[in-house]
């Protein structure tokens, strides 16, 4: 039996535009960045922004966060989480004393925990800026990162994510159109506030929810039973999440992935009855939480907050 261990995710239509195929294979090394204006370096013998997690070196994507003015720290960007958070190590280096008296409760993947947390002035990454915020302190489970960067504040926000140039850059949207060569894939409307849309799954149609805090895709008992149905073979999968609750699920390959015009092949993924399904309550319908082993198979990945949809583009294709 393998054990996986994953991120946190909650305190709490395609436009065709290029069709192209991702393969599951290790990625190149990274390059150099090239930094912007508002992009801040880290500098680290690791590769500033994506962070290898698994042995074929699929990596999470660490944001460079200014805290109160210090930093930055290296956060996991996490677009499944309603909040950010730190490790206890971060607020140290802070100086920020933790509110022990009182507790947040934080939903994740496998369950709940109650945490402390600490109140910071301001939270910074490019043209994002969040004050008087609360940061739960959680485990050191980040596997290398300093914390996590979740989807509050990102609401107007554009999140460009170059996997080949290692580089993340957020700024304000102005409703920036997808170059050529890219694939919309809008966003459905949803009372979670999560990036969540349609996607195909052989002849199988789902929701699914863009993870980039998970490092692998899951999902749930209705997808499974579905996915079945085309004789697909299945092994045992521990997995843990940040409450360290572990979850027993299965490992299965799946047929190809279509996002918008991209498919993604020759791929796992993880399936059980997880607490954050239940807490969602998206257990009767299909349902796929969509990690960094499928994410990290693409060139470049926009997210759009104000336009509410995701701009992709396959490896080895330049911008036009």
């Amino acid at each position: 039996m393998r054990r996986l261990c994953l991120t946190w995710l909650a305190l709490l239509g395609a436009y065709p535009a290029w069709a192209g195929v991702a393969e599951i294979n290790p990625p190149p090394e990274p390059q150099s960045p090239t930094p912007a204006e508002t992009t801040v370096i880290v500098e680290a013998p690791e590769p500033l922004y994506v962070a290898p997690t698994l042995r074929d070196r699929i990596g999470r994507i660490w944001a460079p966060v200014l805290i109160n003015g210090k930093g930055p720290y290296r956060l996991v960007l996490d677009t499944g989480a309603t909040t950010s958070a730190i490790i206890p190590s971060v607020a140290d280096k802070l100086g920020i004393p933790i509110q022990e008296s009182s507790k947040l409760k934080l939903n994740g993947v496998t369950g709940t925990a109650m945490v402390s947390f600490v109140t910071a002035e301001q939270l910074e990454i490019g043209d994002l800026l969040i004050q008087n915020v609360r940061l739960p302190v959680v485990a050191d489970v980040f596997g290398g990162a300093e914390g996590v960067l979740g989807a509050n504040g990102l609401r107007d926000m554009r999140v460009l994510i170059d996997f080949g140039k290692d580089l993340i850059r957020i700024s304000r949207s102005h409703g920036e159109r997808a170059p050529a060569g890219f694939t919309r894939v809008r966003f459905m409307d949803n009372q979670l506030q999560l990036a969540m849309f349609d996607i195909r799954i052989g002849s199988v149609r789902t929701k699914a929810i863009l993870d980039t805090g998970a490092q692998q895709t899951i999902g749930n008992e209705r997808l499974r039973e579905l996915l079945l149905r085309q004789a697909r073979e299945a092994r045992d999968q521990d997995i843990v999440g940040v409450t360290l609750d572990v979850a027993q699920g299965k490992s299965m390959s799946v047929p190809p992935i279509a996002l918008g015009q991209i498919e993604v092949r020759n791929m796992r993924a993880n399936f059980g009855s997880m607490y954050i399904f239940e807490y969602w309550k998206l257990t009767k319908e299909p349902v796929l939480v969509i990690g960094m082993d499928v994410i990290g198979t693409l060139g470049v990945l926009v997210i759009d907050y104000k336009l509410r949809e995701l701009q992709m583009r396959t490896r080895g294709r330049q911008i036009e």
